[in-house]
């Protein structure tokens, strides 16, 4: 972080006001001004400030109210609060404190003692912002396939009912395709694990580039399996995206290693339509059946789709 970062300054007294902004701007600082607490609340919703200078005393809103509001807000990052004021007792630094501030410095402002706890509030900022992407990093390795980069079982569990519970709230239909490689053994037993492994990552690869960003997506479900969860999409518009698959990956040779590998891969589909819903879905029996699907499939003779639409659907007991 570097001093082109925009800080908000709160301050209800003009000429502090000003005073303050020309200190920061000629140390390099971006400043954004909010002459009282609640128009700083309004500029924060529209915008994250990691920083925030702000007056104690002030009418409407004071200080100590803003930094309690902002310790409440949902915000993207840490926002380190800093509180000026005239009091300074043992009793008023703890009642900041206590508020949500990081930092509190007595007014007349000292320019030094202010840019050396800015330094600090960096410092700290940066800090926090390691910390959260290393979180963020582990929390992705938690949930995907550490060999083709597909979600795992894991985020299926924790991500599926809420794809469910949104397409009913929205009345959206929802598709599900299950897919494998065919003969997936024999190419184990021909060219090696270590091929297979390259094979499946191709696999996953070309089913990503093939859906849509950011919507679809999907799971190594197991071995060869694939599932792939298409939020509003229903029965006819999987089934389109399944028959293009299908025949991409009959087309198309895989070039691993020294070798072009062509293979075919078979396709269950299954959707539900929240409009013509009379009962609860269960997320188990869902994937158990388009699993179903895709085991008729096989039965039938492989590269090729089977699909259900799951319409009154009941729950598993009844």
């Amino acid at each position: 972080m570097d001093n082109s970062f925009p800080i908000l300054i709160v301050e209800d007294n003009p000429v502090s006001l000003k005073m303050l902004e020309m200190m920061m701007r000629k140390a390099g600082y971006e400043v954004v001004l909010a002459k009282d607490g609640f128009q700083a609340l309004s500029i924060l919703q529209d915008q994250f400030f990691p920083i925030v200078i702000t007056d104690w005393v002030m009418p409407k809103l004071n200080g100590l109210e803003l930094c309690q509001r902002i310790r409440q807000m949902n915000s993207s990052g840490y926002v380190y609060l800093i509180l000026f004021t005239t009091k300074d007792s043992k009793g008023d630094i703890v009642a900041g404190l206590e508020a949500g501030a990081d930092e509190y410095l007595t007014k007349p402002v000292n320019p030094d003692e202010l840019f050396a706890r800015l330094k600090t509030a960096k410092r700290i900022l940066k800090l926090e912002s390691s910390l959260k992407k290393k979180n963020e990093e582990i929390r992705l390795l938690s949930i995907t396939d550490q060999l083709t980069g597909a979600f795992n079982r894991q985020y299926l569990s924790e991500q599926f009912p809420a794809e469910i519970k949104k397409c009913s709230r929205y009345r959206q239909p929802l598709s599900l395709l299950m897919c494998d490689i065919d003969n997936f053994k024999k190419i184990n037993d021909s060219y090696g694990h270590s091929t297979g492994d390259l094979l499946l990552q191709g696999f996953a690869g070309r089913l990503k580039k093939s859906l849509r960003k950011e919507i679809d997506w999907i799971v190594r479900f197991g071995g060869d399996e694939f599932l792939i969860v298409m939020p509003n999409i229903d029965l006819n518009g999987a089934c389109g995206a399944a028959e293009r698959l299908c025949a991409l990956f009959s087309e198309e040779d895989f070039a691993i290693k020294d070798r072009q590998i062509r293979i075919t891969a078979s396709f269950g589909v299954s959707a539900i339509d929240p409009i013509r819903q009379d009962n609860p879905i269960i997320p188990e029996s869902l994937i158990e059946q388009v699993d179903e699907c895709l085991h008729q499939a096989k039965k039938a003779g492989k590269n090729r789709i089977q699909t259900i639409t799951c319409q009154n659907y009941l729950p598993v007991g009844n």
